[in-house]
């Protein structure tokens, strides 16, 4: 039997699954990817790759934008920048869209966060994270049994959570009296 960890998130997220260690910081190597696309790493760009590395936690550019306006600091940044450096982020690598819910990308962070999957519950967009050994087993077998070179998997697995699946509760006009 394998051991399963698992982080269910609801607004934020728990942390369950530990942060991997790595060498260079988000912002440089944010930097070195805006390098190779001829940009340079502004302030408020760096105001939002250290909001975003801040917390592990799915958030959506809405949500982004919103905690940005909080800040005390007074580094703002505008919404549009937000967008543009979110697609910046996942094309350096640094994050990935986990899920669209309400018509909105979820974000994850691809950098410096450990292998693990997903359970999505397609009625209240619960995400529950989860990491198992025996599947990263089966599929490297699968690749070395088809000669294929695997640099990442993504599974998400869509259904119903276990609240979903309860059974409706139904008011009798004597149970409200």
């Amino acid at each position: 039997m394998t051991a399963i960890s698992m982080n269910v998130m609801k607004g934020n997220l728990m942390n369950d699954l530990a942060a991997v260690d790595v060498a260079v910081s988000p912002e440089d190597k944010f930097r070195e990817y805006l390098m190779t696309q001829g940009k340079r790493l502004t302030t408020e760009r760096e105001t939002i790759v250290r909001e975003v590395f801040a917390s592990h936690e799915h958030f959506d550019a809405d949500q982004l934008v919103s905690r940005l306006s909080q800040r005390t600091d007074g580094k703002r940044v505008s919404r549009s920048t937000v967008y543009r450096t979110l697609t910046q982020l996942v094309d350096a690598g640094l994050l990935r869209v986990v899920a669209r819910t309400n018509d909105r990308d979820v974000y994850e962070h691809d950098y410096g966060y450990p292998q693990h999957d997903h359970l999505i519950c397609s009625e209240c967009k619960t995400l529950i994270e989860f990491a198992d050994d025996a599947i990263k087993e089966i599929v490297e077998q699968v690749a070395r049994e088809s000669g294929f070179r695997v640099s990442g998997h993504r599974l998400e697995v869509y259904g119903k959570c276990a609240e979903c699946c309860r059974p409706k509760r139904r008011h009798r006009k004597t149970d409200m009296i």
